[in-house]
């Protein structure tokens, strides 16, 4: 599929029949263990491609001026984090349509990426 240039959805096709998986942080784990695919591949199949194969592509899937703030922040130092850990439920931070629905966010002065 890559290699033809297919985007890629990534998801947890949550059912009782044939995928009881709620985890979509394990989902991109074995977006990337199974199918190799590099964890921007996994995030853009979480997001971007995601909307896209529901339909949704020109409102949802890229934060975007004019499109709802949807998105979810993990305590990750690195983007690879996302796809590492197995079991995990991180403590995260839920954004919906710009507002935090859960967790709270922590702004950090400029330059200072840790809040250190």
């Amino acid at each position: 599929l890559r290699a033809a240039g297919v985007p890629m959805a990534v998801s947890t096709d949550h059912n009782p029949g044939t995928s009881p998986a709620l985890s979509l942080l394990l989902m991109a784990n074995m977006a990337c263990t199974l199918f190799r695919l590099t964890v921007p591949e996994a995030l853009a199949g979480i997001t971007q491609h995601a909307a896209r194969a529901l339909g949704l592509q020109d409102s949802h899937g890229l934060l975007a001026s004019h499109r709802p703030a949807n998105f979810v922040l993990w305590p990750f130092v690195e983007s690879a984090e996302l796809a590492y850990w197995l079991g995990q439920k991180p403590v995260c931070t839920i954004v919906r349509q710009g507002r935090v629905v859960q967790g709270s966010v922590q702004t950090c002065p400029p330059g200072e990426p840790d809040g250190a």
